[in-house]
């Protein structure tokens, strides 16, 4: 192949690369810039005692836009949802902070930052992005506190993924039924967000469960059939008086 040819040759293909849709859903040039935030190791002491944080526990909606460090962020994300032992319970996957039934881990966690939203992934403890771009302001639902939503450092969306049910380790006949279902995953996004609050009380920090905006968020999270919105949580350092 001779040098004109080549040329000739790699126009064309830069051409075609350019108008290719992407083989991932809701990928993009911008979304390919948002890198994955690998975080740091989560730290096993500080704060308060147990029994002082649940003295402490509450619910505070006046959140500042003061963002965390990067391991405070990392020792929150992993006493939501990380990885606290290499038991695996029922043979299935690594045991978790929180329970879920028969070990299913049917709850994804995605995190909502001013940069983009991201995936939790537990076993390599890191941020995978998902969507790019400050979306805060359209995590709430209708009234509420917008304002602390969108300056939050944190939120957190809760999502279950049903099709998890159909791969745990234990089958047990809970697990196929749908009304059953909505128990165990309710049951499940409360284990997390009562680990959120004791966190956030025993580091001195403000949280909220609150509801969300189920008919937007499933798109901007780039959801499947299987998985559905069900609550939100937001998370930072509360107002000074």
């Amino acid at each position: 192949m001779n040098r004109r040819t080549f040329l000739k040759t790699l126009q064309t293909l830069i051409l075609m690369a350019g108008t290719m849709p992407s083989i991932v859903k809701g990928a993009s040039s911008s979304t390919q810039d948002l890198q994955p935030i690998m975080l740091p190791k989560p730290q096993k002491d500080g704060g308060k005692s147990v029994l002082a944080a649940l003295w402490d526990r509450r619910t505070n909606r006046n959140i500042s836009a003061e963002k965390f460090p990067l391991q405070v962020l990392s020792n929150l994300i992993w006493a939501a949802w990380g990885v606290n032992r290499e038991e695996r319970p029922f043979g299935g996957q690594l045991g978790r902070t929180a329970a879920s039934a028969s070990n299913s881990q049917e709850i994804d966690l995605y995190v909502v930052l001013s940069e983009g939203i991201y995936l939790y992934e537990a076993v390599p403890h890191r941020l995978f992005p998902v969507t790019p771009g400050d979306h805060r302001r359209n995590i709430g639902g209708s009234g509420g506190r917008r304002d602390s939503l969108a300056n939050a450092p944190v939120n957190f969306i809760y999502v279950v993924d049903i099709a998890k049910y159909d791969k745990s380790p234990k089958p047990e006949p809970g697990l196929r039924d749908p009304e059953v279902q909505k128990m165990y995953y309710g049951v499940a996004t409360g284990h997390i967000a009562g680990n959120v609050y004791l966190f956030a009380a025993s580091q001195g920090l403000a949280a909220w469960f609150h509801n969300c905006n189920k008919r937007r968020l499933p798109g901007l999270l780039n959801l499947r059939p299987e998985q559905q919105v069900l609550f939100a949580q937001t998370v930072g350092y509360p107002v000074k008086s």
